[in-house]
């Protein structure tokens, strides 16, 4: 719907005049404003999954009659631009836990779809809510990219971080050191699970590999689990020596969640898969 065409329809309605001092405004009106906002909300929706403008026209003109233009649309766009720049820069605090993950999107970069990296920062504040820090967009997941989120996030305010959760990836680790060398770091579990799925020898064993690394992580305690990847290691070292070579150098990287408390270590076993997962609630890392 264009401004031209929704001016004309708000201004062929009759407001109601009454004496006195007596407030009215009809409801209906105010609904239909409403209604034009979240259209060009959706709009703008549209836009940003990278529906193409003709399709978007189509749709608009099939459901109300009219069609918008490509100026129109990127208006509405920058809208949801100027809300997102604002929860990018908002400030932040003490956030004991964090947890680092990067996911894959098509964007648009120089006239071009191209693959880019979307960082990921979700905290646990000391009242157990899980919130998304932050996000950054980059071509990559290069040490300068994950460093200057890393940086800006610092910036921003946080603070009281004692424990991170994340991948290897070799980009993340040199920045995680350099911005957050003190910390304790674990090994996102999820991923670990993953990645041994590469030194299966058959695929008929990789559902039976992944109970046994996952019986590891639910120990009950650091020395349990120490126990049982000796046993799995043992197991697994004459019929595919690669994977128990694996396992014993890479999962006790998992462990460090077994020195927090043991309240906290249930919700935070596997919390990269989680982070993919609706839900705020988590333990208080107090």
């Amino acid at each position: 719907m264009t401004n031209s065409l929704y001016y004309a329809v708000v201004n062929s309605f009759s407001v109601p005049q009454v004496r006195g001092q007596t407030e009215f405004y009809p409801s209906a009106l105010e609904k239909g404003i409403r209604s034009e906002q979240a259209l060009k909300l959706a709009l703008a929706e549209m836009y940003v999954q990278g529906v193409s403008t003709r399709k978007v026209s189509a749709i608009v003109e099939e459901l109300c009659g009219a069609s918008v233009s490509s100026t129109h649309v990127s208006d509405f766009a920058k809208r949801l631009d100027a809300e997102l720049q604002k929860w990018r820069e908002r400030p932040l605090s003490r956030c004991p836990y964090l947890i680092f993950d990067a996911r894959y999107e098509k964007v648009r970069h120089d006239g071009q779809l191209r693959d880019c990296a979307l960082l990921i920062a979700l905290g646990i504040t000391p009242e157990g809510q899980r919130v998304i820090l932050g996000v950054s967009v980059g071509l990559s997941e290069a040490e300068a990219h994950w460093r200057n989120f890393f940086q800006s996030l610092v910036q921003r305010g946080l603070c009281g971080v004692t424990f991170i959760v994340s991948d290897d990836h070799p980009g993340m680790a040199a920045a995680r050191q350099a911005v957050f060398g003190s910390v304790p770091w674990q090994r996102c579990q999820f991923h670990l699970q993953q990645n041994a799925q590469a030194y299966v020898p058959r695929l008929d064993q990789r559902a039976e590999v992944a109970r046994a690394i996952r019986s590891v992580f639910e120990a009950s305690s650091r020395a349990a689990a120490e126990a049982r990847l000796k046993e799995i290691v043992t197991h697994y070292s004459k019929n595919a020596p690669k994977l128990a070579c694996w396992m014993e150098e890479n999962l006790p990287q998992g462990f460090t969640v077994f020195a927090l408390p043991v309240s906290h270590q249930k919700r935070l076993h596997l919390q990269c898969a989680r982070t993919r997962q609706h839900g705020t609630q988590t333990p208080h890392p107090r």
